[in-house]
This record gives C-alpha cells, structure tokens and sequence, in this order.
C-alpha cells in the first residue's frame, strides 16, 4: 500500500478555536471539513508528537509517526461512538500507530541480522557528547524490551498516565499492564545496574518501581 502523501507540518497547522467542543470538532472531521483537519491537528499533534519523540528518541521520526497516526485518525473516526472522547481516542490511535511502528523496527532488525536500530537523532538530544552516549544506550536498553513492555513502561514513566488509562488506551487488562510494567522496569533496572555511567543518570528505583 503506498504511503499517504505528507504536507509540510507547518501548513497543516492553524490557529485553533478552544470554543470548539470534541464532539462537534468529531463530527467535523468525519464530514471531511478543513476547517476540522487543520483545528484537530493544532489541538492533538502536540500531545502525540512529544510522545512519538521521547518513544522514538528521534524528532524526524516522531513527526513522520504523528502524520501517520493524523492519517489513520481521519480514516477511523467515523467509527467513534462517543464523540466527546475524541482526545482519548485520538491518543489510542497514535499509540497503536507507534504500536506498529514499534514491532516493524525490531522485525527488520531481525531479518537484517544486525542489531536494533538507533533510535536517538543525535540533533535533538542532550547538548554534549557523553550525554548523548548515555542516551543512546538508553534506547538501546529499551530495543530489548518487548514491544508491549516497552509501550506500558513508556506510557506509565514518561507520559504519567494510570495503569486504568494505560489499559484503556492498549484495550489489555490492568492486570496485564502490571505484569508488564513489573517485567520492563525489572528488567531495565538490572540492566542499568550493570552500566555504571547509566546507573548514576538514571535513578533505577523509579524504573524499579511498579505503581
């Protein structure tokens, strides 16, 4: 299937009206109004980039992500029963979106024989070249997870959510975001144990932690 063209992000962007509600900002993009497209970009790309990139660790990739997801939104959101949730259900589309993404990485990965990929674009990361490094190891730690584990632990550390919201927003069990959260975080905090460097910039007893 050929990928969707992409307009520059700067000409999708408008100023947006805080006076428009969700349920009748949904019932604008299911109609295919422009005024509708460019409004739900403004209000929802933020939330979904700033996720994108500190998943990806990569700004480019979190843009080309957000564009996708913005793609896969429209097509979907007749399907919305409840428009006033447009929000939470613009945020499921973006994490099932980085979902995929997630598991074509480690799946090429695989068939390339190599290991994972970098995920840090060295421009939009920490200033000096140690920190950097570090960050790229990072990244590298997380490649190892799983790609459930990875996106709860994601979602649960750098985004703040709940577990009950992290269940929602994945369609799994709380139970089952426990678990994973358990297996992720125990899992980095041993491997961070092991990297010196890693372990003094990364406090392991909040990746440790399950609540």
């Amino acid at each position: 299937m050929p990928s969707p063209s992409r307009a520059p992000l700067a000409l999708v962007v408008s100023r947006s009206n805080p006076q428009v509600g969700d349920a009748e900002l949904a019932r604008g993009l299911a109609a295919r109004e422009d005024w509708a497209v460019a409004m739900a970009w403004h209000r929802f790309a933020p939330m979904i980039l700033t996720m994108a990139e500190r998943a990806l660790g990569s700004k480019s990739d979190a843009e080309d992500l957000a564009q996708d997801a913005f793609v896969r939104l429209l097509r979907k959101v007749a399907t919305l029963e409840d428009s006033t949730k447009l929000r939470s259900f613009a945020y499921s589309v973006a994490v099932r979106t980085l979902k995929s993404e997630l598991r074509y990485r480690k799946v090429k990965s695989w068939l390339s024989f190599s290991g994972p990929e970098t995920l840090v674009d060295l421009r939009h990361s920490t200033p000096d070249v140690e920190g950097r490094d570090l960050l790229r190891k990072f990244h590298t730690l997380l490649d190892r997870l799983s790609t459930r584990d990875r996106l709860v632990f994601l979602l649960r550390r750098a985004e703040s959510m709940t577990i009950q919201e992290i269940a929602t927003t994945m369609d799994i069990s709380t139970s089952t975001v426990k678990r994973s959260l358990a297996h992720a975080s125990s899992r980095l905090s041993r491997w961070i144990d092991g990297d010196p460097a890693l372990a003094e910039l990364i406090d392991t007893r909040l990746v440790g932690s399950v609540e």
